[in-house]
Parts: structure tokens; sequence; C-alpha cells
């Protein structure tokens, strides 16, 4: 079935050009945020800490990557395939987070939730947005303008992890941010499963969000014993999604072959994988 049609681009897609846009989104979050001078540890400790530590740096990329995409006028094959995976049962990686992002929910301590802490938390709802736009979004229609689509999938899933390693710049343990790193890239492919088996970037956006804002939430107060079993659960579905990612890439015809407009000078197509 067929999402999207071929439409002209402003800009011919480059992957020098989803390269730019990944590392200048690591800058321009780690630039907002640690001219906060709240160090990442200390982000939960109050509602101020949390949305001038992170939230601000979310509000400022939301804009400026919307004002990216409509500049490139890469919306449509950022956020839709043209066709969904023939095979659609791995949709089952991308459930199991929402199970594990549910689990994590339940354990929850709500309790200890201000109005005002809860209020600054839902802003990080945006990072599904920022990092989906970025990584599986402008970084993949980048990546297919060349690439063969397993690449595409292991390159913006292993740049999705590596992305996370910012957080040792603002006070993470080195350690602990290299299995965030790893758990990140297992995330990412289960994110990637989904845009491949719904055809949209959307419902991934919507899970990232979902998932980050879960985990949050169980550093807050003291969390139940379920949340220990949602990191089983997650872990177990990353593997999974290592093991089922191949049947979504299997037969995909997403290699970019979109004219770009007149305006940029250009109106040749890029060849079809």
């Amino acid at each position: 079935m067929t999402t999207t049609a071929p439409s002209a681009l402003r800009v011919r897609p480059r992957i020098w050009i989803g390269l730019v846009i990944w590392l200048a989104y690591l800058v321009l979050v780690f630039a907002v945020q640690s001219a906060s001078g709240i160090p990442y540890q200390e982000w939960g400790d109050s509602a101020g800490n949390l949305f001038f530590g992170g939230g601000v740096s979310l509000i400022v990329a939301t804009v400026l990557l919307a004002i990216t995409t409509s500049l490139l006028g890469w919306w449509r094959p950022a956020l839709f395939d043209r066709e969904r995976s023939r095979h659609r049962w791995p949709i089952v990686v991308p459930i199991l987070v929402v199970v594990a992002a549910g689990m994590n929910l339940a354990g929850t301590d709500w309790a200890s939730y201000s109005g005002a802490f809860l209020a600054a938390s839902v802003v990080l709802l945006l990072v599904g947005f920022t990092e989906e736009l970025v990584n599986r979004g402008l970084l993949i229609v980048a990546l297919r303008s060349r690439l063969h689509e397993g690449w595409v999938w292991f390159i913006s899933s292993a740049l999705f992890g590596l992305g996370h390693y910012i957080n040792v710049l603002l006070g993470a343990p080195a350690g602990d941010t290299t299995i965030q790193v790893f758990a990140a890239f297992l995330g990412g492919t289960a994110f990637y499963i989904f845009r491949r088996t719904t055809g949209s970037l959307i419902w991934a956006m919507a899970l990232h969000g979902l998932w980050d804002f879960s985990v949050f939430a169980t550093g807050v107060g003291h969390a139940g014993d379920i949340t220990a079993i949602a990191n089983v659960v997650y872990l177990f579905t990353g593997f999974l999604g290592l093991a089922f990612v191949a049947f979504v890439i299997r037969g995909s015809k997403e290699r970019a072959d979109v004219a770009t407009a007149p305006s940029t000078g250009g109106s040749a197509s890029i060849p079809a994988e």
C-alpha cells in the first residue's frame, strides 16, 4: 500500500545534509543545556531544574527543526514512507515497548509529583518529536539518497545511540552513559521498525516521547518493583528488534527518487533502488 507519492523537494537529499543536521542538533542541545548551568544529574531535583536544564533546549530545537524541515521541503519523506513494510508482524517489537512504558508508569510514585514538576516533565515529551525527526526523519531521508535500507537502519540507529554521549559532557557518568548508548541503539531499532510497519514516523515520535517520559518518571520518589521488570522487557524487546529488523528492510523501495524543485536548479530524479 502506497503511503506517499513522489513529490518535488526544495533541496535534493544528500548524506552530508543529514549528518550536519544530526551534529547541529547535538551542538544546540549541548549549548542550551550547558548554558543553564544545571548538571544532568540534578534535573530531577526540582521543576525549575527540569524545565531549564532539559525542557528549554527541546523547545528551541523543536522550533528550529520545524523551520529547517520546511526550508528543505522534506516534511513528507521525513514523516512518511512511500510504502509500508511487506511484513507487518514485527510491529510486536514497538508494542512491547508500549507495554514496558506502561509498566514504568504503573510503578511510578505519582504521590511524589507536584503539579509544577509534572508540568515541567510533560515538556520532555517533545524529545519524541525532536530526536525522531532528526534521527529517523531527516537523517533517514538523507541516507536514503545513496544507501541501501539496511545501512539506513544501522547508521541512523547507531548515530542515535552515539548522540547520547553528550550526557557525559553534561555531567553523567561515562559508564552509565555507555549502557544508555547501547540501549538507545536497541530502542532506535524498535522505533525504526515502528516507522516501517506503520509507514509513518508519527507513531514512533509518540512512542519515543512516552518511553522517555516513563523512564524519567520512575526516578521521582520511590518506584515500584514492576519498573525493574520493565527494564528486562525493554532489553528483551531490543534484542528481538535486532532479530526482526531484517524483515522490515527486505524489499524496501524507499531509496529517494523524488525530483528537486526547479528553484534549486535541478529537476533530475535520484535513481531508485
